[in-house]
C-alpha cells in the first residue's frame, strides 16, 4: 500500500518520502510506499492535480494499492484566488485546501500546504546548522510557522547564509542535506500544520490496514 505525493520542486521530490516514512513507519503494522511526483512549480500542480490525481486513483490495475493521494504546496508563493477577508494564515490554509480538494472532488484526495515553506520544518531543530547561522536565527524560530510571508523560511536562511557564510543557501543540495538529518518527530511537535498532515496520513494508513 502506498501513498502518491505530488510536490511541486525537486527538493520536495528527494527528501521528503524518507522524511515522512521515517514518522509513518514506526506507527504502522508495515512499512508505507510513498511515490513521490514532481509536478515542477506550484502552478502546474494546482492545473494538473485534478487530472493526475483521477488517473492514478481510477487506475483499475494499480488504484487498488493506493490509499491516497497526497499534494503538497508551500502555503507561501501559489497566487490562489483567496476571498479578500482571508487574511490570517488559519483562514487561507483552510480554505484553499477545501478550494484545490474540490478541484480533484476524489474521496481519497488530500490537499495539504507546508507553512509557509518546507524550510519551516528545518527550523525546527536550529543544530541541524552551522553555528554562525545557528547563533543568528531570530527568537520567532521558537514556533517555525511562523516565519512568514514577509520573510518566508528559505529567504530567511538564505539571507543569513549569505551574511554569515558568505553563500547562498542551496534548497536542493543544503535542504537534501539538512532533511536527512532532521527528527521528524521534534518537527512534528514544533510544527501544528505539519502535525495535521501526518496525523491524517497515519489514519489513512491504518484506516487501509497498515
Amino acid at each position: 500500500m502506498k501513498f502518491i505525493l505530488f510536490v511541486e520542486g525537486e527538493t520536495e521530490f528527494g527528501v521528503l518520502p524518507e522524511f515522512l516514512k521515517r514518522w509513518l513507519d514506526v506507527k504502522l503494522n508495515g512499512p508505507v510506499g510513498i511515490k513521490p511526483v514532481n509536478l515542477r512549480g506550484w502552478s502546474e500542480l494546482v492545473r494538473e492535480a485534478p487530472t493526475k490525481a483521477r488517473l492514478h486513483l481510477n487506475d483499475p490495475k494499480r488504484g487498488q494499492d493506493i490509499i491516497a493521494v497526497i499534494a503538497l504546496l508551500d502555503l507561501y508563493g501559489p497566487r490562489l484566488p483567496y476571498p479578500s477577508h482571508k487574511m490570517a494564515v488559519a483562514e487561507r490554509y483552510d480554505w484553499a485546501k477545501k478550494h484545490l480538494e474540490t478541484k480533484v472532488g476524489h474521496p481519497k484526495f488530500r490537499q495539504f500546504f507546508a507553512v509557509h515553506e518546507t524550510e519551516a520544518w528545518l527550523l525546527s531543530n536550529p543544530n541541524l546548522f552551522p553555528t554562525e547561522i545557528r547563533n543568528a536565527l531570530p527568537g520567532k524560530i521558537r514556533e517555525p510557522e511562523t516565519v512568514n510571508f514577509d520573510e518566508p523560511p528559505a529567504r530567511l536562511l538564505d539571507n543569513l547564509y549569505q551574511h554569515k557564510l558568505k553563500r547562498h543557501y542551496k534548497k536542493v543540495v543544503d535542504g537534501q542535506e539538512l532533511f536527512g538529518k532532521l527528527d521528524p518527530a521534534m518537527a512534528y511537535h514544533k510544527c501544528p500544520f505539519l502535525k495535521d498532515m501526518l496525523d491524517e496520513m497515519l489514519k489513512l494508513a491504518k484506516d487501509a490496514g497498515l
